[in-house]
């Protein structure tokens, strides 16, 4: 892509629009950064633009597809790209290949984040230079996937995209490329499911090498079926289960491969490796935590299909440990006949992922926080699909009501505590204080809200920063040394 002497509107100067704007000068592009908050930009209103001299807009996924200024351009036959579409088209050669880096793409409603810094440690431990980034960047420049396209060191990028990045990317033929599962969310910014799983489909337009799917999710198993690929590119599905040729799955506690990625013989069943060494995917007991599996054997099978060594992409997942907020154990206290664990899920801000969270804790030991901001979802089934592992329940937010329906029509009969959303700064310990109400040896508080932070909290890290230290204060005063 050559942009030297073409004029660029970037519409937000978050990480994304700030990398992407310095990127673009230095290839010679004319930038205007327009950002209604941001002091140093060039523009506080679209309606200061002049759109006759613009080539370009790239538009922050904080603004839907119905946004006027976005509206506008593409009335008038003005190009509006993600940073994703324009990092992809300005990618530069590595500098030992000779060929521009490969990507590997993830993305889904859940998973994402585990699954590219699995693939990224797994790749790194087999020789690549293989850095993260995209919609993982938050707040770290570094990762910008503007910046680390144009960086000739990196010999492959892997890639988070979320979907409001790829409603505006059309171009991408990545080397491999995974949908973890899809489930509603954000339905407000793309205009219902159909329109948001389409978006995510768009990972495995072109896919050169292999397509991974959640072989257990129906409406990934079709996009999948139904993808354009390139010619060769193989289809690989993962399962929690047995699987079936074309996919890896768990078989009596150890990854097994039936697709081929492994051996190169699909239908030949091969054992990988046993579940149980894999210590940060499971409970100190050994059960599984599902959604941590799933995510595991995503990016096993996409670093495979990238030509990794086997043997030391396992060895660097058996290493890995989940970054912070994703079925995390932040403080512990030793009470009358045992602990009570306090485990930070803070990243499952949908129902999907929260049920996953549960599903990984015995029958009714789970003190439950949930709530914050529901984005119109409803949790009737979440309820009454986990009401067998709830013990009681704790709803924070400010958008209480849909949680409380829930509880109402589908556990009346679990204990709730509803904290006052009157004081943000408090919230979280007055939750643990709740919580602590209800737990007793052997019991888990799980902070898995299935909702959004920004209502009371900066963000889910914030939220679950909050919760580590309210937890650890709790342990202090209430547990025995």
């Amino acid at each position: 892509m050559q942009v030297a002497d073409s004029t660029v509107v970037i519409a937000g100067l978050g990480v994304s629009g700030t990398n992407l704007a310095e990127v673009l000068k230095e290839r010679g592009a004319h930038v205007i950064g327009v950002d209604e908050k941001k002091p140093g930009a060039d523009l506080d209103s679209f309606d200061k633009v002049d759109w006759d001299s613009v080539d370009y807009v790239m538009a922050s996924p904080v603004f839907n597809p119905r946004t006027p200024f976005i509206l506008e351009a593409q009335r008038r036959g003005i190009p509006v790209m993600s940073e994703v579409e324009f990092a992809w088209r300005l990618r530069v050669n590595n500098a030992r290949t000779g060929h521009p880096a490969a990507w590997v793409g993830i993305t889904g409603t859940n998973g994402k984040t585990s699954t590219t810094e699995m693939t990224s440690v797994m790749l790194t431990a087999c020789g690549y230079d293989a850095p993260t980034a995209g919609n993982i960047a938050s707040g770290n420049m570094d990762m910008a996937l503007s910046r680390c396209a144009v960086n000739p060191q990196h010999d492959v990028l892997c890639v988070e995209l979320s979907s409001f990045q790829l409603h505006f990317t059309d171009s991408l033929a990545l080397d491999c490329a995974a949908i973890t599962n899809i489930a509603d969310d954000h339905l407000d910014w793309h205009g219902g499911r159909a329109n948001y799983a389409a978006d995510k489909a768009k990972v495995f337009h072109n896919a050169r090498r292999v397509i991974v799917y959640n072989a257990q999710d129906s409406l990934v198993s079709e996009l999948a079926a139904s993808a354009k690929t390139a010619e060769g590119c193989r289809k690989v599905g993962f399962t929690l289960e047995s699987p079936q040729v074309g996919q890896i799955g768990i078989v009596d506690g150890w990854i097994v491969d039936n697709s081929g990625i492994a051996s190169g013989k699909p239908g030949d069943m091969v054992k990988l490796a046993p579940l149980a060494e894999f210590t940060h995917l499971t409970e100190p007991d050994g059960t599984p935590y599902p959604h941590l599996v799933a995510d595991a054997l995503t990016a096993l099978a996409l670093v495979l299909g990238m030509g990794a060594a086997l043997d030391k992409a396992l060895e660097a997942l058996k290493a890995f440990a989940p970054g912070g907020h994703r079925i995390q154990t932040v403080a512990e206290a030793q009470v009358d006949g045992g602990t009570i664990r306090f485990v930070d899920d803070s990243k499952a801000t949908n129902g999907h992922a929260a049920n996953a969270s549960l599903s990984s804790f015995p029958a009714k030991s789970v003190v439950w926080i949930a709530g914050g901001l529901a984005k119109g979802s409803r949790f009737e089934q979440l309820v009454k699909d986990q009401a067998h592992t709830i013990k009681a329940a704790v709803i924070i937010g400010k958008d209480q009501q849909p949680m409380l329906d829930a509880f109402a029509s589908q556990a009346p009969d679990i204990p709730i505590t509803v904290i006052d959303p009157a004081d943000d700064g408090t919230v979280m310990a007055r939750a643990v204080e709740a919580c602590g109400t209800y737990a007793t040896a052997g019991d888990v508080v799980l902070m898995a809200p299935a909702c959004a932070s920004m209502d009371q909290f900066k963000s889910y890290a914030d939220r679950g920063n909050q919760f580590a230290s309210a937890a650890n204060d709790w342990a202090l005063a209430h547990g025995k040394n």
